[in-house]
């Protein structure tokens, strides 16, 4: 293998200050998973960071933003109960629902912050780290020869040139929305990714009058086209969106000495709209952390979008070289989970430990929006499959409009679309949005992981009344349109 180190063989003419087995830069969920590894084989381990000393996921990420979508239910759900016969109106404390936010962010953080502050002082660096010409890692004042170098660098949001130092402090994004320490009046928010739609949703239900813009007539991803529409159908219920708008401008104007932000846009139809109110949230996706790493200078290549070439999937490594990239860093599959199994296998794998390298089966892709009605993914795409000639296929189909359970919880929206394969009776895949879908995402993800045929899952049981019982009628469905025979139920029961 090639060794960063490889690329000089004179300390002393490089001024090297330290030389190491392993360097990890990044001290993310990838990077502290593979500190934690490679701390166990090799003593000569550093770790070099710059900024916050946690997750993005604790920091800027999943557990703040399910924190705001806890509150913005509980107000929900206070305001929208006529129909059961209880009759309230939440009162909602925008300065408090901030503040439980953040303090439990901390909590959260807390136990991250006590595991780093037990490793070592000499094997923490706080710094930006670059990698120069040599293939040495230049950090402050030191200049480190590493044998092996792990980049879990992470990512940060994307935003559109021009747009920050047009919109100033009107702008957020989701690194500094949970910052605000009181629920603005109205917000704009671009994008409706996962995380433009639960935090367009939450604001919404906590009395912020949001507009969500997005460029195309399309939600979280969503790339089978009648589950698209059924999301937008149901989340349009509450939610003001502008889909398929092109932006043509954004800025601020002053009013009186008050600072509001504008969007300049043209919407579906073609007609020139103008957009006013207090900040503009940027939610246009994240890009990963490595441009100007110096990565180049170990041999690695990136394509036009910062992505690396020749990524094992499965480690992180970069073809033969002893560089691994794990984590958001990679632009693989920017998930907390993926990033915890990437950064074990890397720091299992720089100390030779193969063993405990690769410490689950691949899983299929699995992504969950926590908007509600929730969707999920999971699996092969629609297009993906419909792509590969060789596949025969069927779509199983249910409806959540009068599935039983949902109606009588009063979250009746939604449909589930199953993709069987014909010729092996397994799961290809699965797109849905409605209630529980984060349950029955598990569900059909543990099934294809586990080459579960729909035998197998109709074989278990399926609780009554529940919501889980319309994944029973959808996978009926599949079954029915493969035409392989079993014991014909009423399945009436799923909605009576």
């Amino acid at each position: 293998m090639n060794k960063p180190s490889d690329t000089t063989t004179d300390n002393a003419s490089h001024n090297i200050t330290r030389h190491v087995s392993v360097a990890i830069i990044g001290a993310g969920t990838a990077g502290q998973n593979a500190f934690r590894q490679a701390s166990k084989i090799k003593d000569d381990v550093v770790i070099i960071n710059e900024g916050f000393w946690t997750t993005t996921c604790i920091a800027v990420g999943c557990m703040p933003s399910k924190l705001l979508i806890a509150a913005a239910d509980r107000a929900h759900d206070a305001n929208n109960s006529s129909e059961f016969g209880v009759h309230a109106t939440a009162k909602i404390d925008g300065k408090q629902v901030m503040q439980r936010v953040r303090d439990e962010r901390s909590h959260f953080a807390s136990y991250i912050k006590k595991q780093v502050d037990s490793w070592p002082d000499h094997k923490k660096i706080d710094g930006r780290a670059r990698i120069n010409e040599h293939g040495l890692i230049e950090v402050n004042d030191e200049i480190i020869s590493a044998e092996q170098i792990i980049v879990a660098t992470g990512s940060s949001p994307f935003i559109p040139d021009g747009w920050a130092d047009k919109l100033g402090d009107t702008m957020l994004t989701s690194n500094s929305v949970f910052e605000l320490t009181d629920l603005p009046k109205s917000m704009a928010v671009v994008g409706a990714g996962a995380i433009g739609l639960e935090l367009a949703q939450a604001f919404t239900r906590l009395g912020v009058e949001v507009t969500l813009l997005n460029r195309v007539k399309q939600v979280a991803g969503l790339k089978d086209e009648d589950i698209n529409h059924k999301a937008i159908d149901c989340l349009s219920s509450e939610l003001t969106m502008h889909l398929g708008s092109t932006i043509n401008n954004v800025g601020t104007t002053s009013d009186s000495g008050n600072t509001s932000a504008f969007i300049e846009y043209e919407d579906s139809a073609g007609t020139s709209q103008r957009w006013q109110g207090e900040y503009v949230l940027v939610a246009t996706g994240r890009r990963n952390n490595i441009k100007q790493l110096g990565v180049e200078n170990l041999g690695v290549e990136l394509d036009d979008k910062n992505r690396p070439k020749d990524l094992s999937k499965k480690t992180g490594q970069i073809g033969d070289l002893d560089i691994y990239i794990v984590g958001d860093a990679n632009a693989n599959i920017p998930l907390l989970h993926v990033a915890s199994d990437e950064g074990y296998s890397a720091g299992n794998m720089v100390c030779e430990n193969t063993e405990n390298a690769y410490i689950r089966p691949p899983a299929p892709p699995f992504s969950i929006v926590f908007c509600s009605p929730q969707i999920v993914n999971i699996g092969m795409s629609l297009p993906e499959i419909q792509d590969d000639s060789e596949l025969e296929f069927v779509i199983g189909s249910v409806s959540f409009d009068n599935q039983g359970r949902s109606r009588v919880m009063g979250v009746n929206c939604g449909l589930l679309h199953i993709y069987g394969c014909k010729k092996t009776d397994r799961i290809l895949g699965a797109s849905m949005v409605g209630p529980d879908a984060e349950y029955i995402g598990h569900i059909l993800a543990t099934a294809i992981t586990n080459d579960l045929c729909i035998k197998q899952l109709l074989d278990t049981p399926f609780y009554h009344p529940t919501i889980l019982e319309g994944l029973r009628t959808a996978l009926r469905d599949v079954q029915d349109k493969m035409k392989i025979p079993y014991q014909s139920q009423d399945t009436q029961e799923d909605n009576f």
